[in-house]
């Protein structure tokens, strides 16, 4: 297995598609926090004297008493459920804006992601030791400065904020309630806004970050890189064993052509190749079926039953089995080997039919060495495979 130290290489286009099918996308906790408090400060400024002016009002109506609330002693648990009720429907509004907020913020740099892997149970993550190494990745050993600098930088404008409004805030200290409370709102929102601010910063800085870390995550060793473009094309072990049993599946079926061949090419004992040709619908002779072995001499006791020659010529019998493909024209080196074939195939027939002499030998037609799989150590090699 590949190092950490080895993988230097970019992630691929499918390692990054995986990773997204397993839930694994960049995603910015600062860009959350930032759209919870933002959100969440700025619904309550606009809420806050709508809300607060409605819950006066409903306080107020539940402490005032009349002769019938006073002979009725369940009319004060009424006015508490209601004013309860009222309570909790101002914050069930606001965690829903609050959440929602949450949630866009969180679709907005890795998208939408359903996988369930993220909540499936792992024993691997009750080890000690992987807790430890994730405690000193490159993704904590870049979090942890960005942590430190922001609780900085949010302490140091907290400080210059609240040190340069000392004065302020001790006339607010010295002026009634119901005055002092606006030039303390005023205050807080400006504050707040400071807080934000800084956190907007550091939304924008951590957004590139996080992807930079994500794809640092996913990096790819060579043989990784490799294996991927061998699962990716297909094990050449594998498809050559499809392309065998396909191979295979189609001689088999071919095996119900042999009775429409002209004739039989053989080796005796290993390939049998059955011709057609149809002067007027072909170029050349086609191939109608071929095999090996067991499969050979089903293809002969086939012919034999149907009465379709079968001629000994194992020189072109190999030719044909190691070049030609089922249901195509031969190639055009074995036109005159094979033309010689059907020569002989017709005068053969013509003579069984009485209109014509027997003919005397079987001809032994002549086959360019390239194409004799005897000649090809890598093509007798591939026919032994088959």
């Amino acid at each position: 297995m590949s190092s950490s130290q080895d993988k230097k290489l970019p992630a691929t286009q499918r390692r990054l598609d995986q990773a997204r099918r397993d839930g694994q996308v960049p995603r910015s906790r600062d860009l959350t926090h930032l759209a919870v408090v933002g959100t969440g400060c700025v619904t309550l400024l606009l809420l806050a004297p709508f809300a607060f002016g409605a819950m006066r009002d409903a306080l107020a109506a539940a402490l005032r008493f009349g002769p019938l609330d006073v002979a009725r002693p369940a009319a004060m648990g009424e006015r508490a459920i209601q004013f309860g009720l009222l309570g909790l429907a101002a914050c069930l509004g606001f965690a829903l804006v609050v959440m929602a907020a949450s949630v866009i913020a969180t679709l907005a740099t890795g998208g939408w992601v359903l996988s369930a892997k993220a909540i499936t149970p792992d024993l691997s993550r009750l080890n000690p030791l992987s807790g430890l190494g994730r405690l000193f990745s490159k993704q904590q050993a870049a979090v942890l400065p960005k942590l430190i600098l922001l609780s900085g930088v949010l302490g140091g404008v907290a400080y210059v904020y609240v040190r340069g409004s000392m004065d302020a805030l001790a006339r607010m200290v010295m002026m009634p309630a119901p005055t002092a409370l606006p030039y303390f709102a005023d205050w807080l929102v400006k504050g707040t806004a400071m807080a934000l601010l800084v956190l907007v910063v550091a939304a924008i800085a951590d957004v590139p970050l996080q992807g930079w870390l994500h794809r640092s995550r996913l990096k790819m060793s060579v043989e990784e890189v490799k294996q991927e473009h061998k699962d990716s094309d297909g094990n050449p072990h594998v498809k050559g064993q499809q392309r065998k049993a396909a191979r295979a599946i189609l001689q088999r079926a071919s095996i119900t052509a042999v009775p429409r061949a002209d004739f039989v090419v053989m080796n005796p004992t290993h390939f049998a190749v059955a011709l057609r040709y149809d002067e007027a619908g072909m170029d050349a002779p086609h191939v109608v079926s071929k095999g090996s072995d067991l499969l050979a001499m089903k293809i002969r006791d086939v012919a034999k039953a149907h009465d379709v020659p079968v001629i000994q010529s194992p020189m072109l019998a190999r030719a044909l089995y190691a070049h030609a493909e089922i249901d195509q024209p031969i190639p055009s080196q074995l036109f005159n080997a094979v033309a010689q074939i059907l020569a002989y195939v017709y005068r053969l027939k013509a003579a069984l039919q009485g209109r014509g002499p027997y003919p005397q030998t079987v001809p032994e037609p002549a086959v360019p060495a390239e194409l004799d799989p005897l000649n090809d150590p890598k093509a007798l090699a591939a026919l032994n495979d088959e």
